[in-house]
């Protein structure tokens, strides 16, 4: 049977304009393979609401999972939330149990409730809260849409919330070898290593350093036999 599949929407014109260099994704990817679920495509939208209901729906659609970073907080900006109760057709206010956490939180420490704060309470109807331990103020999963904030160390806390409740399936094994020499003269051995192989994936990145032409190769698979095998063979057609 297959792994489970998932995509991720980064929001935000931060990172489309260069401020911001994404980090989320680079951890997903790799938490997703640990689980057995495959992150087929990865979508960066700004800060534009049509474009997020739209990738929202598209990506739902198409995936057993969905994971957004970015556009949950207090700010002006912030419309994920907005846009995730319009691509599922529900309504969005502030929930008591979102408001509970966020309250507490703040008046354990003497920070002022502002009508801005209040809006991380604002959830769509029916939506299932993420926990957030590390601010408080929590994600949330519509349907197979879980909703993360944006913030690096916030997205992978949330992630760590929800992977425990999701099905996985076979966690992805790989191995490389490096190969000093240029993909032109590997491309044939490799192209006969992937018929020989076909439920590997055989990947060749391609590097140059002090003047040496070379590709490390990656092979991954859920068998692990299978993966051994592939690397053997790739061994003995470019020994060290």
């Amino acid at each position: 049977m297959p792994n489970p599949t998932a995509a991720m929407l980064v929001i935000g014109d931060e990172i489309l304009s260069g401020r911001t260099r994404d980090a989320n994704m680079f951890f997903l990817a790799g938490e997703l393979c640990k689980v057995g679920i495959d992150l087929k495509e990865v979508r960066v939208v700004s800060d534009d609401a049509p474009a997020i209901v739209a990738a929202v729906q598209a990506l739902s659609a198409a995936y057993d999972e969905v994971f957004t970073s970015g556009g949950i907080g207090p700010t002006h900006d912030d419309i994920t939330a907005d846009c995730i109760a319009r691509a599922f057709d529900r309504p969005i206010d502030v929930r008591e149990d979102a408001r509970k956490l966020l309250t507490d939180h703040w008046e354990a420490r003497g920070v002022e409730i502002t009508q801005a704060r209040l809006r991380m309470a604002r959830i769509p109807e029916g939506a299932k809260l993420i926990d957030n331990p590390v601010s408080i103020a929590p994600g949330f999963t519509v349907e197979n849409v879980h909703v993360m904030a944006g913030v690096p160390m916030v997205f992978e806390a949330m992630v760590a919330s929800v992977l425990p409740h999701l099905t996985g399936g076979s966690p992805l094994l790989s191995q490389s070898l490096r190969i000093n020499r240029g993909e032109g003269e590997i491309a044939g051995p490799l192209s006969d290593l992937a018929r020989d192989f076909p439920a590997l994936s055989i990947g060749s990145y391609p590097f140059q350093r002090d003047g040496v032409f070379g590709a490390n190769i990656v092979i991954r698979g859920a068998d692990g036999a299978e993966v051994d095998a592939a690397m053997a063979r790739l061994a003995e057609l470019f020994p060290a």
